[in-house]
């Protein structure tokens, strides 16, 4: 390389002859653009792989618009692949640890517009009870279409299974019509703090229906909680009995419903019986609970 301006913009491979470290010769200089090339066609040939297995045989040698010392370069890079890049690299894997808290704060922040609606809802019209029956009559709908229209498998039920459900149709519309009578009854803010306890009612219908114990670890998490609930309701200006009382039944009721369906989905109830087919049908009896 001696007399030759060297170029920022390049990048200098090794020799063609391992053998040899001699780079007068054999090295040769590769532009920027270039190696940018050869990251594309790497990534390329990386993410045609398949559960180990190339899709296709990507041999650098053989592509004709490369000169023979770049695509000797490529060839060597393409070696390198790990056969077991799963297509889309390792980005997706690594998002999936964060999949549960998403759902997490989906449901929180969806629940959030959910009751606000509510209480828009019912400063129109305030029936709490035909608005809540009204929502599940739209559920019930939507769920009967799915499996009408067979964009779903419709789920087929044993006969304990359908008691099972049933029962949870029935701890499903109380929960739902009790939390709309709490929401007409109060401010959305002084429901929402009350609904917070729905956890420490869910632990405590665990243990004592199916004998689940947790740790003290997490009943002591629960304390806190608890207490927050307590000073913030003696606080409120809005707090009110009706109110208080009717999303604590809420609690109670939506606490019985997880523990019922949780023993019912572990139990033969039924061919197809995913999750979102149970919440179907458990809507579906909801609604014609609530109807009366």
């Amino acid at each position: 390389t001696k007399g030759r301006k060297s170029d920022p913009s390049e990048i200098w491979l090794p020799p063609s002859d391992p053998t040899t470290n001699d780079t007068t010769p054999a090295a040769r200089p590769c532009t920027m653009r270039s190696a940018a090339f050869l990251t594309i066609l790497v990534a390329v040939a990386s993410a045609a792989s398949v559960d180990g297995a190339p899709a296709t045989k990507l041999s650098a040698r053989k592509l004709p618009l490369l000169s023979p010392r770049t695509a000797d370069a490529l060839h060597g890079a393409v070696a390198t692949v790990p056969a077991s890049v799963p297509r889309g690299g390792v980005l997706p894997a690594q998002l999936g640890a964060f999949k549960v808290p998403f759902y997490f704060a989906a449901w929180y922040l969806l629940n959030i517009v959910y009751n606000i609606q509510n209480k828009r809802i019912l400063n129109l019209l305030p029936a709490p009870v035909t608005v809540g029956s009204l929502q599940l009559g739209v559920g019930a709908l939507y769920a009967s279409a799915l499996w009408t229209l067979r964009l779903r498998a419709a789920p087929a039920l044993t006969p304990a299974g359908k008691s099972a459900l049933g029962k949870v149709g029935f701890y499903h519309a109380a929960g739902q019509l009790l939390s709309m009578v709490s929401l007409g009854a109060g401010a959305v803010s002084f429901t929402h703090i009350v609904k917070a306890l729905e956890p420490f009612f869910s632990a405590v219908v665990s243990a004592l229906y199916l004998g689940a114990w947790m740790r003290p670890q997490v009943y002591a998490t629960l304390v806190p909680v608890v207490g927050g609930v307590a000073a913030a309701c003696l606080t409120d200006l809005s707090f009110t009995w009706l109110g208080f009382y009717s999303a604590m039944g809420s609690n109670l009721m939506f606490a019985l419903r997880a523990v019922m369906s949780k023993a019912a989905m572990t139990s033969d109830i039924g061919t197809n019986t995913s999750a979102p087919n149970v919440f179907g049908v458990v809507t579906v009896c909801a609604f014609f609970l609530s109807v009366p």
